[in-house]
């Protein structure tokens, strides 16, 4: 049986919905704070939360480095919210000594869709998932302004981008984990498990 161990990086923002997410899409979840323990999974979730805070935490903690080196060599990864800014070759308006791990080509925009109380639900078709489309939970969420040439577009809202995906990496401007659907992240964990295969 190919069952993943899938991490979700601990150190801010809604973990314990990924790990419940990721359970009930047949992966072993488990949070990641230390930079051994990423060496451990076989692929990574970047929770929403706060991508300043994240990324200042993911220095502090010594996980920044070993992460964007996963990333490098192709671990897959996904980020939803924060954790698409995180993920983000580049970030439009950064704050002061944000860094991002990186891994898709592509210019995403922070708070895009609005402040906290500005925050909404939308039905979005997402290419790769079947069956309908997915309840999207929008918090504070940023939208992606531009892709390269590699990065694929999954889906749009309103216009802009809200998802999209780069050979291992995944990322969303909301939240899936927040709805009780779990095809995303079925989706993910099928990406691990395809990359698990390819390099066993």
């Amino acid at each position: 049986m190919n069952t993943p161990v899938i991490g979700v990086l601990a150190l801010q923002g809604d973990v314990r919905e990924h790990l419940i997410a990721l359970a009930a899409a047949d992966a072993v979840a488990r949070p990641v704070r230390r930079p051994e323990e990423i060496a451990e999974v076989d692929g990574l979730v970047i929770p929403g939360g706060e991508s300043t805070t994240i990324s200042k935490l993911a220095v502090l903690f010594g996980v920044m480095e070993p992460l964007r080196a996963r990333v490098r060599d192709g671990m897959p990864v996904y980020g939803t919210c924060a954790g698409m800014i995180m993920l983000a070759d580049k970030i439009l308006d950064p704050r002061s000594g944000q860094e991002t791990i990186g891994g898709i080509d592509m210019i995403v925009r922070r708070n895009a869709f609005g402040r906290q109380n500005e925050s909404f639900e939308a039905a979005v078709d997402v290419r790769g998932v079947e069956d309908g489309p997915v309840e999207g939970v929008f918090i504070r969420a940023p939208w992606v302004e531009s892709v390269g040439a590699e990065a694929e577009v999954l889906a749009e809202h309103g216009g802009h981008i809200v998802a999209v995906r780069q050979g291992n990496a995944l990322a969303t401007s909301f939240h899936p984990e927040l709805t009780g659907d779990h095809r995303v992240h079925g989706l993910f964990v099928d990406m691990v498990r395809a990359n698990r295969t390819a390099t066993s």
